[in-house]
């Protein structure tokens, strides 16, 4: 149908967009001087809900603010970091392409609560947490006193009592600058407006390892205050924040979880221990079916591609989360897959796996897609069928109206989301809406690569 036809030039060009990268440039090593801000309120896994507003001077030192709140909308704060240091580039990482490897050397990291229940919570948790130096640091029964600054760790006087808070600034060991350009949509000329984002290693979605874990992913980007995408009330808010007064973003209106219609990722994606990825759904909310395109590519524009995985099959009616504010519980059964194969170097790998684990032994040849259900999914790959994974879903829309679907953050440690208990409790990035819904299953309609 006409319709149909529609929705898939949408999505076919959004896809195209991305892999039309060229405009991306990503200097090594990166120039990190100027301010940098959140473009919204970010979720780490815990959950942990923050802004982030981090300033690098061009003598190698920077001035990072952290901002906690109690609420997904970042409106309602609990306490404040101030975190100073300084921080050397070093080598392209091997492990990572496209990033740069970089050593950091904290001088001070300075706490202020904004209010008593964040301080008598806080505080516990310092007093209780190992080293003598730290028992102790809070007098009990203090009250809150609103803009104290408490030095939670000096270099200078040897103490460090930021273990409790489940705080290391791990992420500066791996960064990457993006610039793109964006058109001028307001006026009618041709003009582009530079955008900088940039990306710091992620977190650990496991607390324990969060402490000594060495990212190989990225968080959700920050970007440059005088190079953002516009229009971006946070970014203006955040940038004008500091300790003593931190940002209270604009209310956003909760979405409904309405699953339905085609989801396509607006940038390259990558995930820790390393893939680059580009992702494109299709949900049938008439009868809780879903299908899900995962392009691989061996490089950070998404330009090689390695293989790609085509999967199906239903999913539960979401409830809200009860641990994750504003998120929502849904479980989804993979039933049935196919992969495809995209350069030689896969296609070398999936011939030499043991017969019956993964398609049809020695038959894979590049470009020819295969059906693995019935070898019960392909274990080079490590994917099992048939399979349930608990996820995390959150809705929102952006400054430009477009709808975006959070997804749960995968594990870190490249394992799947199995049980209940390994269910997300922060997200990847967002994926854009390019079409609405629509019923019909569409068995063949794969976007190829284009």
């Amino acid at each position: 149908s006409p319709g149909k036809l529609h929705w898939e030039s949408e999505c076919q060009y959004q896809l195209r967009h991305l892999q039309d990268s060229a405009q991306i440039s990503a200097l090594l090593p990166p120039s990190l001087e100027g301010h940098w801000t959140s473009t919204g309120c970010e979720v780490r896994p815990g959950p942990e809900f923050l802004t982030r507003s981090y300033l690098f001077y061009s003598n190698r030192l920077f001035k990072a603010y952290q901002f906690y709140y109690w609420d997904p909308s970042c409106r309602d704060p609990s306490h404040s970091l101030v975190i100073k240091g300084k921080l050397r580039l070093r080598q392209a990482s091997w492990i990572t392409r496209g990033a740069t490897e970089a050593d950091y050397h904290l001088h001070k990291v300075g706490i202020v609560f904004h209010s008593q229940r964040a301080m008598q919570e806080i505080s516990a948790r310092i007093n209780q947490s190992s080293g003598g130096s730290c028992s102790g640091f809070f007098p009990p029964g203090r009250s809150w006193a609103p803009g104290v600054l408490y030095e939670v760790l000096s270099a200078k006087e040897g103490r460090d009592c930021t273990a409790a808070l489940g705080f290391a600034m791990h992420e500066l060991s791996l960064v990457r600058v993006e610039t793109y350009y964006e058109p001028l949509l307001e006026t009618q000329s041709s003009g582009r407006r530079a955008v900088e984002e940039l990306y710091l290693g992620d977190i650990h979605t496991k607390w324990s390892e969060r402490l000594h874990y060495r990212p190989t992913g990225y968080q959700r980007p920050l970007q440059n205050a005088l190079h953002h995408v516009h229009p971006c009330p946070a970014c203006g808010i955040v940038f004008r924040s500091d300790e003593h007064h931190p940002p209270i973003l604009p209310a956003k209106a909760e979405l409904p979880m309405q699953l339905s219609g085609r989801w396509v990722s607006a940038h390259c994606e990558v995930r820790p221990a390393v893939l680059f990825l580009t992702r494109y759904f299709i949900f049938h909310g008439t009868n809780r079916t879903w299908e899900g395109y995962y392009y691989h590519y061996s490089d950070p524009l998404c330009k090689q591609p390695t293989f790609t995985i085509y999967a199906s099959g239903h999913y539960t009616k979401g409830v809200p989360s009860s641990k994750v504010r504003g998120g929502t519980e849904l479980a989804f059964k993979v039933t049935y897959a196919r992969v495809t194969a995209m350069d030689q170097v896969t296609v070398t790998m999936l011939n030499s796996s043991e017969p019956g684990t993964c398609g049809e032994s020695g038959s894979w040849s590049a470009g020819m897609e295969q059906d693995i259900t019935l070898t019960g999914g392909c274990l080079a790959l490590g994917l099992k069928l048939p399979h349930t994974e608990y996820e995390l879903f959150r809705m929102e829309q952006d400054t430009k109206d477009r709808s975006l679907l959070f997804i749960g953050k995968r594990p870190t440690d490249g394992s799947s989301p199995d049980r209940p208990e390994k269910r997300p409790t922060s997200y990847q990035a967002p994926l854009i809406q390019c079409a609405g819904a629509m019923g019909i299953f569409s068995k063949h309609s794969s976007p190829r690569y284009l």
